[in-house]
């Protein structure tokens, strides 16, 4: 694997009346790929989620949180899920392996792979007894245009969203996207000048093939006193366990157990983020079995 050099740029504009934050994730966006065997389209969609997952969650100031974000759309890709903390992501797709042709523009049809009809929903662990949970109608399954949407409905925040990823020969070649928030008390002047900068994202993946992040805030938003806050690194990391896979047999109630051991095979179980197999002989689904029954038991009675 090259060297990690995915980062988040958090800037502020025209003295701190606008957030931006943006983002390099080619190694992430690569390494899903290659982990999920993705078609060009599914990587497309893929590295565009990640970007804004990541952001999303290096967002949260309280340590520990994390935030999962799901498409549920008509396309083939099926549902997609994201999950990311501190800017770290991992994801998983129904059908990875969907592939449509390219459209008459030479570009990849990442909203009919996602689907143009379903919902975006955001679900904000910061641990709170109940985490925050927003949602949406898709817009147009583009990815950016949806995140926009949540943003505006969900959050009471406006919000330019651009996202963008390169992919040819089964490689991701740059993966990417920028969030831009006028905040409470921006002046209309200011707000006008970023929607008609706009534009300059139209390409982002390509901006970002070209300049690094300190350099694209710095031509995109020249005029308006960009300032850097800050970076900090992100990437494609799974929190799967042994343990938590024991967990989740355990969870399935000694009935389902009862069948298991009743084949007597060996079975493996695979983590859906990042394909870890992990593997359960019949001796250790008895031992699982005896933890769901004491678990079954204690819940009867309490």
């Amino acid at each position: 694997m090259p060297e990690n050099t995915d980062r988040i740029l958090r800037a502020e504009l025209s003295g701190s009346m606008v957030r931006v934050m943006l983002i390099d994730n080619t190694n992430m966006a690569a390494e899903a790929m290659s982990i999920h065997e993705m078609s060009h389209v599914a990587a497309a969609a893929s590295g565009r989620i990640m970007a804004a997952t990541s952001m999303i969650s290096a967002m949260l100031k309280e340590s520990g949180s994390s935030v999962t974000v799901t498409f549920s759309g008509n396309g083939p890709i099926g549902k997609i899920q994201c999950v990311g903390a501190e800017g770290y992501c991992r994801i998983a797709m129904d059908n990875p392996a969907a592939e449509l042709p390219l459209r008459s523009n030479g570009k990849l049809p990442v909203s009919d792979a996602v689907g143009k009809t379903g919902k975006l929903s955001v679900v904000k662990d910061i641990g709170l007894k109940t985490p925050y949970i927003g949602q949406c109608e898709l817009v147009s399954g583009e990815i950016a245009e949806d995140f926009a949407m949540y943003f505006t409905v969900s959050e009471q925040q406006p919000s330019l969203v651009a996202l963008g990823v390169l992919v040819a020969e089964n490689c991701v070649i740059k993966s990417g996207g920028i969030i831009v928030q006028p905040l409470p008390g921006c002046p209309d002047g200011v707000i006008e000048q970023l929607e008609l900068r706009s534009q300059l994202f139209s390409q982002i993946s390509r901006e970002l093939a070209e300049y690094s992040l300190e350099e694209l805030l710095e031509n995109s938003f020249r005029g308006l006193e960009p300032k850097v806050l800050g970076t900090q690194p992100v990437g494609y990391r799974c929190g799967c366990t042994r343990e938590r896979m024991e967990r989740a047999l355990v969870s399935l109630g000694r009935k389902e157990l009862d069948e298991m051991i009743a084949e007597r095979k060996d079975i493996d179980m695979a983590c859906h983020f990042c394909r870890r197999l992990c593997h359960f002989t019949p001796s250790e689904l008895q031992k699982l079995r005896e933890y769901a029954v004491k678990k079954e038991d204690s819940e009867s009675k309490g």
